[in-house]
């Protein structure tokens, strides 16, 4: 995965990038990429991620997988490595939601050890997961099918969403306004609370320590442990954070930025007044290159366009393949975002699992080659 999950194309990991299985000239997604690679490969039947701002659910769509993001909460957070304490959550990855949903039913529920779980019943996720939703109403942003949108990803999520058509669900037009302020909010959100979080990360409490400073200079062992240890992207979010929290500008950017965070959730909770479920892209495009956008972090930052707003807001978010790229010669997945209100897991894998009864598209494996 990408260093301190800092990432969305797996580039940033110590260990090297991991390779799309649908075609390994290409990325499989960040930062669970390895993850998502290892159940589309056939490595692994279920996996874990964390997912701070897509990084479950963008994976699990460049690899062809099922990829949830519970709400905020519904899972604990002890023993994960925190990026940003109020955006993390931990989910599973699985080949189908049925994989998933069992996945789900052991890791969601209160942990006294994580201050930001949620002490509240869990659901019997897999009793209820064959019984389809009646009357289900289904919200479609216009936000979301905008410019830089593919028009293949355009095409595969608006057939999906006509399957549930044909199931009689109620098809709605409906507005996120404030979600073309998703990047930039999260863009300081998230970087501030990694400059805090990553501090320990000195060479003396935690983390790796050089052994190139000046003897009896503790800021310089600092500063060279610190510059050594972290990698490219990793350092440019602390220095953003930093910048956004220094005292002149922590009013003018992080503080806003909370406020606008405020309205993006305000947003979906209006909508989900006249729908149970909303239904986007998950990226905007197929796969990217390995190396493609590695030196453009802008066009990198923008491939979570649609799924940032979920951790902004706390929701649980789901991606299921719906269609497959052809665009370049090589089959690669493409998949739709399913999201619900806060803790209604349940309702989210119902209808997922409505959908993926009716296609096979998550029977889709890649050509792997082995020697």
């Amino acid at each position: 995965m990408d260093e301190f999950a800092m990432g969305s194309s797996n580039e940033n990991s110590a260990f090297k990038p991991v390779h799309n299985p649908w075609d390994t000239t290409r990325t499989p997604g960040g930062s669970s990429g390895g993850s998502a690679a290892a159940v589309s490969a056939r490595m692994a039947p279920l996996t874990l991620g964390s997912d701070t701002g897509g990084s479950i659910r963008q994976p699990a769509s460049f690899c062809g997988v099922v990829g949830l993001k519970p709400t905020y909460g519904r899972v604990s957070r002890y023993g994960l490595v925190a990026f940003a304490s109020s955006l993390d959550q931990i989910g599973p990855l699985a080949k189908d939601v049925t994989g998933a949903t069992m996945l789900l039913q052991v890791i969601a529920g209160h942990d006294s050890r994580d201050s930001t779980s949620i002490d509240k019943p869990v659901p019997n996720y897999l009793a209820n997961l064959e019984q389809p939703l009646e009357g289900l109403k289904i919200g479609i942003a216009t936000e979301h099918f905008g410019e830089g949108l593919s028009s293949e990803v355009e095409k595969a999520v608006r057939d999906a969403i006509a399957v549930y058509e044909s199931l009689g669900a109620e098809v709605r037009e409906i507005h996120l306004p404030h979600s073309k302020y998703a990047v930039a909010t999260y863009y300081l959100i998230a970087p501030s609370e990694a400059s805090s979080n990553l501090a320990r990360y000195d060479g003396v409490h935690y983390g790796f320590r050089s052994e190139n400073f000046k003897a009896g200079d503790m800021i310089d062992m600092y500063e060279a442990s610190r510059g050594e240890g972290f990698g490219a992207e990793v350092k440019r979010r602390i220095m953003i954070g930093t910048y956004a929290l220094s005292a002149g500008y922590k009013d003018a950017y992080y503080v806003k930025a909370l406020k606008v965070r405020r309205l993006i959730r305000q947003d979906f909770d209006k909508a989900f007044e006249e729908v149970d479920l909303i239904a986007s892209p998950v990226t905007p495009s197929p796969p990217f290159r390995i190396g493609e956008l590695v030196d453009d972090p802008l066009a990198m930052y923008l491939s979570d366009i649609y799924t940032l707003s979920a951790n902004l807001a706390g929701l649980p978010g789901i991606s299921i393949p719906c269609g497959m790229s052809t665009a370049t010669g090589t089959p690669l997945p493409i998949g739709l975002h399913l999201l619900a209100p806060p803790f209604e897991e349940d309702r989210l894998l119902r209808a997922a699992r409505m959908y993926e009864r009716e296609t096979d598209w998550h029977t889709n494996q890649p050509g792997l080659v082995t020697t």
